[in-house]
């Protein structure tokens, strides 16, 4: 059964002058974790049939023999016996569910021209964190399906996850901003964050670790696949300074024409996500289990080019494994391309009379057309090159970078331009 956990929040405020606050907060909570994603379709709801083929090698069946007839569960007895062939997910007899604690240290100080800094200590720390568990994965490096725990057993090769809690991950920041409020017409705001993510997989529908084995699980605490060290905001709001009232063109022909225009900015900017670089498994031969490469140099020169039979690092800094074995190249090593970003707008309201105006605004995203490239390429398995002479014949995709990342708008990231008006009375 899961335990049931309080979650206590509190908070302290100390003011320290009249110009310097000090705040620290706490929170436990536990692990909010939905199970009814994973096994609401399950079986017998949903049956999943898997069919794998001895090793890398051969083929799991042939198409002139049709796909095997599914097995139609039988409800007689109350008790169903999942077929070896279906993927089942469940959760362990005795369910520990986790849970997070949430906690910060922060320092406020007003300065003088309206401005007020903060910077503080931002953290989380996840125990117990739930994730997907495929205990009839590989176990023994080099005997592929052989090595499934619950095939020698049971002649079971599906896949049969857990929903279970394992390992720990941890969120540490530094978050600062500096903000004016908005007076004489203008307002801006800087936001700064340094921090660093990691533990294993998320607790998500993302997929799971990169090792399912349990003799190399430690494999899979890594950096988090969103972990961006540096993030950088600035943003303002600035009522121009011309028209009536302003000290600029306060009369005239000037002042109609210039007056009454507000411009608002974004620039962001953030370090690159990080990215690893795999190989070929077949010389692993350990199902459920992500081959890294070999790192074949000590050091990765960042070349930085973008497109293709174009290389955003060394392609020869890493090598293809053909032993038995994990390379040496660690999981999400690498980082690929950082993010620029410039939104732009400006607004106007026109008074037609005393109670009517007209509300008119332009906002353009991306306003300097930056492209926002994704990572490269990391399978070095691809590469058709000569080491010996470093001759390339192609990449075929390894160290190229050849799309965007998702910025959430809907997968468009060239500059866009929206443009409104709106009537008031």
């Amino acid at each position: 059964m899961s335990k049931r956990l309080f979650a206590p929040r509190f908070g302290i405020a100390y003011r320290a002058t009249s110009s310097l606050v000090l705040r620290a907060g706490y929170g436990i909570t536990y692990d909010p974790f939905s199970l009814q994603r994973p096994l609401r379709t399950n079986y017998p709801v949903l049956l999943i049939n898997n069919f794998d083929a001895p090793d890398a090698f051969y083929w799991a069946g042939e198409l002139a023999r049709g796909i095997p007839a599914p097995r139609v569960p039988d409800l007689g007895n109350g008790v169903l016996d999942v077929p070896g062939t279906f993927a089942v997910v469940t959760t362990p007899k005795n369910f520990d569910r986790g849970y997070l604690q949430s906690w910060n240290f922060t320092i406020q100080k007003q300065f003088r021209w309206n401005f007020t800094g903060q910077a503080g200590y931002v953290a989380t720390r996840s125990t117990r964190q739930l994730g997907y568990l495929d205990v009839n994965q590989g176990q023994i490096i080099g005997l592929g399906n052989a090595g499934r725990p619950l095939q020698a057993k049971y002649g079971r090769t599906a896949a049969t996850t857990l929903v279970t809690p394992f390992g720990t991950s941890q969120y540490n920041s530094l978050q600062a901003t500096l903000q004016r409020r908005f007076s004489q017409g203008l307002q801006v705001e800087a936001s700064y964050t340094w921090s660093k993510t990691i533990g294993y997989n998320i607790n998500s529908d993302g997929g799971p670790n990169f090792v399912q084995a349990m003799p190399y699980f430690e494999m899979n605490r890594v950096i988090a696949d969103y972990d961006r060290p540096h993030m950088l905001h600035i943003s303002n709001i600035w009522d121009l300074p011309f028209g009536k009232g302003k000290k600029l063109a306060s009369s005239g022909p000037l002042a109609h024409i210039a007056g009454g225009w507000q411009i608002n900015q974004l620039w962001s900017f953030y370090s690159g996500p990080p990215f690893s670089v795999s190989a070929s498994g077949t010389s692993l031969n350990l199902p459920g289990a992500s081959q890294r490469a070999d790192q074949v140099k000590p050091t990765v020169q960042k070349l930085g080019a973008t497109g293709r039979n174009m290389s955003f690092f060394d392609p020869f800094a890493f090598d293809s494994v053909t032993e038995p074995r994990f390379g040496t190249a660690g999981y999400r090593s690498l980082r690929g391309p950082g993010i620029v970003n410039w939104d732009f707008g400006v607004t106007r309201r026109f008074r037609l009379t005393e109670r009517v105006a007209l509300h008119f605004r332009m906002e353009a995203f991306n306003f300097s057309n930056t492209p926002h490239f994704g990572n490269p390429g990391g399978n070095v398995s691809n590469l058709d090159a000569n080491r010996a002479t470093g001759q390339i014949n192609r990449l075929n995709g390894y160290t190229e970078v050849t799309g965007v990342t998702n910025l959430a708008r809907d997968g468009i990231d060239e500059r866009q331009f929206r443009f409104g008006l709106r009537f008031s009375f």
